[in-house]
């Protein structure tokens, strides 16, 4: 049975799981110019983060449940902020399940990464 609420991961691509429905992928890329990030879903623009002042989005038209939204724009923000500051994948992913926590978010908060092989 698949899990009622979570995120799965694919390389920079990601999907959030509301009500045991799939909802992705979310994507982000590079803008043209290196100067911001493109915000996708489903291979479609929505929006563009150009600096922490300058960012715009817009999902009306893909009709998603607000809770996805939500969990999305969390995702994205707190994606985009880790790797800007070079965090590690195991620093990103404790970025993201703070921010997820902290924005009521907490049923979607990834499990936790298998311990490190010594």
């Amino acid at each position: 049975m698949s899990p009622v609420h979570g995120l799965r991961f694919e390389g920079t691509q990601f999907w959030v799981v509301h009500r045991r429905r799939e909802y992705g992928p979310f994507d982000y890329e590079w803008s043209r110019d290196f100067d911001g990030f493109e915000l996708c879903y489903r291979g479609r623009k929505f929006g563009e983060i150009c600096s922490p002042d300058e960012i715009f989005a817009d999902m009306k038209e893909f009709r998603l449940p607000t809770r996805v939204v939500q969990v999305a724009s969390v995702v994205f923000g707190a994606t985009l902020v880790s790797i800007l500051s070079g965090h590690s994948k195991l620093e990103r992913r404790r970025h993201l399940s703070r921010h997820l926590v902290d924005q009521g978010c907490e049923a979607f908060v990834p499990d936790p990464p298998p311990p490190a092989k010594g």
